[in-house]
């Protein structure tokens, strides 16, 4: 079915039509905030058709007698968030459901959110979701997202929380068949200054098609968020909840596909990390990032769009290695450690190649900073951050950072760095790598030529011919003997 998104749908006519909705009947639970999203629908007129119950419990003792004592301490957290899902909706179907369960559509709203102090010394934020039928008598489904408040006015903020309450609760019913215009219309009649979606995802049979993964880009790409964050198996994660009070190593690249250098990058970096003396060992996240532009073609057109299809194949293969993927808006690495600075006060590592290493020390990416270059090293080295470099091969000779040669006037600076143990070289590196670039390993893949296969980790290689990922193609053996691209050419590629 299709479905045309239409952005000129208020917040009043939204809960008016869900109220006249004689099918859709549940509770509201909102703890944080003020009960805005609820007061919406009172206030649009015929809420009796849509409201069963309403309440808010502020009081922690209250909140845990009702929903129960978590293991997260912190009220507004996506745990406390499923208990109160779980128990409303809980309530309703034994309450209701013999009454009018034939004929109904239940649903069970919550929501727990800090919104901004009288002091304003925190950063609001908060959870929502709702669980919820689409026909009488059937499954339930879940949609959940986090949310970050931006207006700097406690008023303005629970104005907010009420305006995407609504949508949320209006995208569940009448935008479910679509999940991008279900995603845009959490905008409606807000905008991108005020809030920041980081996290959201669907749960339920109606929604096995929908890729977790790709809703993490979206709101990224849609601008709703500067990053999102999923795991191992896909599942969409909130950063803060994540990275929260963690040592962070993360490693940026294109992935396209990962191979051995990848790998061997990683683990050493990682292996040094750990051996700094302000670290736990034991309290340490590994994210690799992958950045927007870093999933479009090289030198393509900022405004080009980024095949999904392509972006599901890295993450595929990130995810086989056990790996958690943030996905973010950060092309300069000075923006990705502000982020993760918010985080986490804890020490940080970042893991780079040395042509990124000449990258950050060109002065041209900082344009558009008042202060230029020493701006962007104000954020990137003032916290507790390290970066780990791991060497290139350029003209038969192997560049680190003891080789490295920044502009005359920046030597001082890069000295200071060095001496401040704020960048370091990766040793024990494996120097057969050094040959092997990803662009050529992928022409070797989609061409099928012979031994590209030792170029990657096993299991990438596996995955890659089961799911023919990267246009991998499969000649036999006649036809593989008077392939052009043999891996033996792999070097002058």
């Amino acid at each position: 079915m299709d479905i045309i998104h239409n952005t000129y749908i208020g917040t009043k006519q939204k809960a008016l039509a869900i109220n006249l909705d004689p099918k859709i009947y549940g509770s509201f639970a909102e703890i944080g905030a003020g009960q805005d999203v609820a007061a919406n629908f009172f206030k649009a007129g015929a809420s009796s058709g849509t409201i069963a119950k309403t309440m808010s419990a502020y009081d922690m003792t209250f909140s845990d007698a009702i929903y129960g004592a978590q293991q997260v301490k912190r009220y507004v957290s996506e745990q406390r968030l499923m208990s109160m899902l779980e128990h409303e909706y809980g309530l309703i179907i034994e309450r209701l459901a013999q009454l009018r369960g034939d004929t109904s559509t239940f649903f069970a709203f919550s929501a727990t959110f800090s919104a901004l102090n009288y002091h304003k010394t925190n950063e609001g934020h908060g959870w929502m979701g709702v669980r919820f039928q689409l026909e009488p008598n059937g499954v339930y489904h879940d949609v959940v997202i986090h949310v970050k408040l931006l207006d700097n006015d406690n008023n303005l903020q629970q104005q907010a929380v009420g305006i995407l309450g609504v949508n949320l609760m209006y995208a569940c019913f009448y935008y479910n068949e679509v999940p991008p215009v279900f995603l845009l219309s959490l905008m409606d009649n807000l905008s991108r200054d005020r809030i920041q979606i980081d996290m959201i995802r669907f749960e339920g049979p109606h929604f096995e098609k929908v890729d977790n993964r790709l809703m993490s880009l979206h709101l990224v790409k849609y601008g709703f968020s500067d990053a999102a964050l999923f795991g191992p198996h896909g599942q969409a994660m909130q950063p803060s909840e994540v990275l929260y009070k963690k040592h962070i190593v993360v490693i940026r690249g294109r992935f396209r596909p990962l191979i051995n250098v990848h790998v061997d990058m990683l683990n050493n970096g990682v292996k040094q990390f750990l051996q700094e003396p302000d670290v736990d060992k034991d309290n340490v996240e590994v994210i690799t990032e992958l950045t927007l532009q870093a999933l479009k073609e090289r030198n393509a057109d900022p405004a080009a769009d980024i095949d999904e299809k392509d972006f599901l194949d890295r993450v595929d293969i990130l995810c086989s290695l056990g790996q958690t993927v943030l996905i973010s808006n950060f092309h300069e690495y000075y923006k990705l450690v502000a982020y993760l600075s918010k985080i986490t006060k804890l020490k940080l590592g970042v893991v780079l190649g040395y042509p990124n290493l000449e990258y950050i020390f060109s002065e041209e990416h900082y344009k558009d900073l008042p202060g230029g270059i020493l701006e962007s090293f104000a954020t990137l080295f003032s916290r507790k951050v390290k970066l780990f470099i791991y060497p290139t091969l350029r003209d038969e000779v192997i560049l680190n950072c003891l080789r490295f040669y920044p502009p005359p006037h920046l030597i001082d600076l890069y000295r200071y760095l060095i001496t401040n143990n704020k960048i370091e070289d990766i040793r024990h590196y494996k120097e057969g790598n050094l040959n092997v670039d990803t662009d050529n390993v992928l022409q070797l893949i989609k061409h099928g030529a012979d031994g590209w296969e030792e170029y990657v980790p096993p299991e990438v290689a596996a995955i890659i011919k089961e799911r023919k990922l990267f246009g991998y193609y499969h000649r036999d053996d006649t036809a593989k003997e008077s392939l052009d691209i043999k891996s033996s050419d792999l070097e002058t590629l």
